[in-house]
């Protein structure tokens, strides 16, 4: 990504055709998230599903984590030619959620927990492809780093609102009309996402780097099939020397945090006493607002301080989000104390979450985009959604000791306090950062 010089966006800028579409994409990305995970913890929490099943059908969401694997298809392989290495995977994956989505929907747990379990995974790995798609789109489309990070924020927020619908309206939704209701508007809202992307344009200059380097290096020769595998590697770490690997463990330590504990968080507020209404509707108001006050302060601390200290601060941010949430095992079913620790949550989530995505789309090279955030977003994703699976274990485990209140408690402190190794590490890449601008030799 070229350097540009500084500009100033006014409101017009964000509602560029481009921006626009972005919005519509970042939201397609977000929607099915939670619907395989912390919703997906509601609805069978609902139905009396062990903690324990819970947290390890959780596991369904490490498809997010092997983005790496099929990042050289995306950028070497066409689908859909008719619209363009981009967009075909686009399309193709789009297509493929609404249709499992719906299924889960009619089928539901009428055939049991694996069927159920079943369908989430090939949401979630339709859903991991989709994403690495449209992140690839997002850093070749930009047309300088500026524009970069304007989309990118575009694509948060979506993102955000997408989840915060499927954690909150659709509670509200899953209270009157039903799970398989709620969910079969959810595939239905799939096809934001393909309208966007038929009204999408390919990005040109991505689609001939590819092109040159089919026709040099085809896939299934030996040289392509070496280019399209290794080559990203090497390109990161010719670029990046022996600080990569610094970089990648503090990517994958950073939203341990939140992956730690997320299974548990529906669970915690159903086992708490509060209602589907009470915290949909919270988080559409106070977790949508929150979100948004995140993204926009993440914007303005990068430009104060750069974002390597911005991913230090919003590290620190995630902790205190997440430990807040202990406070709720004194407060009950106080909806302001509730709405007050969702708020302070989710700023932290949006801070956090715009900083790290800003960070792996500047690292990342042309012609191998998508294999390159592919293995960077399996990097910050895999180790928490592993640790994930055993969140259930971990309450049931403390409750006959302190109580199952107390034991939610413990382990929102203890996933926040997983928060302190990738503060540490981004802390030595920022000293690294400043040293190497001082004496660039």
């Amino acid at each position: 990504m070229t350097a540009s010089p500084r500009r100033r966006y006014q409101f017009r800028d964000y509602l560029a055709p481009k921006v626009l579409v972005m919005l519509a994409l970042g939201f397609s990305s977000g929607l099915p998230f939670l619907l395989v995970g912390n919703t997906m913890g509601f609805w069978l929490r609902d139905e009396g599903t062990a903690l324990k099943a819970i947290g390890f059908i959780s596991w369904v969401g490490i498809a997010y984590s092997l983005q790496w694997a099929w990042g050289p298809f995306l950028d070497r392989v066409p689908v859909l030619k008719f619209l363009g290495q981009r967009r075909g995977w686009m399309l193709l994956t789009q297509v493929f959620l609404a249709i499992a989505l719906l299924a889960m929907a009619v089928i539901g747990l009428n055939h049991g927990l694996v069927v159920l379990g079943a369908l989430a995974l090939v949401v979630a790995f339709a859903s991991s492809v989709q994403d690495i798609a449209i992140a690839a789109w997002r850093i070749e489309i930009a047309s300088d780093a500026d524009e970069l990070g304007l989309l990118t924020a575009a694509n948060t927020l979506a993102y955000r609102v997408a989840m915060i619908c499927t954690d909150s309206l659709l509670l509200v939704s899953a209270q009157h009309l039903g799970w398989p209701v709620s969910y079969g508007l959810c595939a239905a809202g799939m096809a934001i996402g393909i309208g966007a992307t038929l009204m999408a344009t390919e990005p040109g200059q991505a689609d001939a780097v590819m092109a040159a380097k089919e026709k040099e290096a085809p896939l299934w020769s030996a040289h392509g099939l070496f280019d399209a595998v290794i080559g990203p590697f090497i390109a990161f770490f010719k670029t990046h020397g022996v600080m990569a690997l610094v970089m990648l463990l503090a990517i994958t330590l950073y939203r341990a945090p939140d992956f730690m504990r997320g299974p548990m968080v529906n669970p915690f507020f159903h086992d708490l006493g509060m209602t589907k209404d009470a915290v949909g509707l919270s988080r559409a108001t106070m977790g949508l607002a929150s979100t948004f006050l995140g993204v926009a302060a993440a914007g303005l601390v990068s430009a104060r301080l750069g974002l390597m200290r911005t991913l230090i601060v919003g590290a620190a941010l995630q902790a205190i989000g997440i430990a807040a949430n202990a406070l709720l095992i004194y407060t009950g079913t106080d909806l302001t104390a509730f709405m007050i620790v969702m708020g302070v949550d989710d700023f932290a989530l949006g801070f956090a979450g715009i900083s790290l995505v800003a960070y792996m789309s500047s690292l990342t090279s042309l012609g191998y985009v998508a294999t390159q955030y592919g293995v960077l977003s399996a990097a910050y994703a895999l180790v928490g959604k592993f640790l994930k699976g055993f969140s259930g274990s971990i309450v049931d485990g403390l409750t006959p000791g302190v109580g199952l209140m107390p034991a939610y408690a413990a382990l929102f402190l203890g996933s926040a306090a997983i928060a302190i190794p990738s503060i540490a590490l981004f802390v030595v890449l920022d000293r690294h950062a400043r040293k190497t601008a001082v004496n660039p030799a």
